[in-house]
């Protein structure tokens, strides 16, 4: 038993690093969950300079938590940060799929391949309400885009049958982008009749005026 205080000091030490490393992921993420969350706003508020700012900001917070996290794979996988991740993920991919920009690849994002996934899931929810914003103005083309983005997106979605321990939940995410994509399509056809109306009324109007 001589050497139990020396095996006991590093098993304190190693747990000291690791509440530390801990205590600073937690911080980092709330500052990366509140830039992504600034940067879907000014998005949907067509800001593309504070957009920018904010995702890149958020990018060096995703490269400092790698980087700060690389001998702790299971802080890493945690809950909170890859929930941080995952925000970052549809952050990025809001703002390409809005500005009609390429689609960015998990390598690209720095995410793990699920946390990408249930990134791309949320986006459909940020889709439907840039496609709102649309049909307030009026039914365009422009939301016609992004549906199809959205039925994309579930179409792939529903192709990733892993299990829940894989894939991170995802199959519950899809479950709600289907509903999302339904009550999206259902908008979009309630408006394009409207806008079909009114231009039949209207040249039923000027019709009548030649007439008289």
């Amino acid at each position: 038993m001589d050497n139990l205080e020396p095996i006991i000091d590093q098993i304190r030490a190693g747990f000291e690093a690791r509440n530390k490393a801990r205590d600073e992921a937690l911080a980092v993420c709330r500052v990366l969950t509140r830039h992504c969350a600034h940067a879907i706003r000014a998005v949907h508020r067509q800001e593309q300079a504070e957009t920018d700012q904010h995702l890149q900001e958020a990018g060096a917070l995703v490269a400092r938590l790698r980087e700060m996290l690389a001998g702790y794979d299971d802080l890493y996988f945690a809950g909170y940060t890859q929930d941080a991740l995952k925000e970052y993920a549809e952050a990025t991919i809001t703002s390409a799929l809005i500005r009609n920009q390429p689609l960015p690849a998990p390598a690209e994002v720095g995410v793990e391949d699920a946390t990408w996934l249930n990134g791309l899931a949320e986006v459909t929810g940020e889709l439907r309400r840039r496609c709102m914003d649309i049909l307030r103005q009026g039914y365009s083309a422009e939301a016609e885009r992004l549906l199809a983005c959205m039925d994309d997106i579930y179409s792939v979605l529903v192709t990733i049958d892993y299990p829940d321990a894989i894939t991170n939940g995802l199959r519950r995410h899809t479950d709600l982008v289907r509903g999302i994509v339904e009550r999206t399509r259902a908008d979009l056809t309630i408006s394009q009749r409207e806008m079909h109306l009114q231009r039949s009324l209207e040249e039923l109007s000027r019709r009548l005026d030649n007439e008289s």
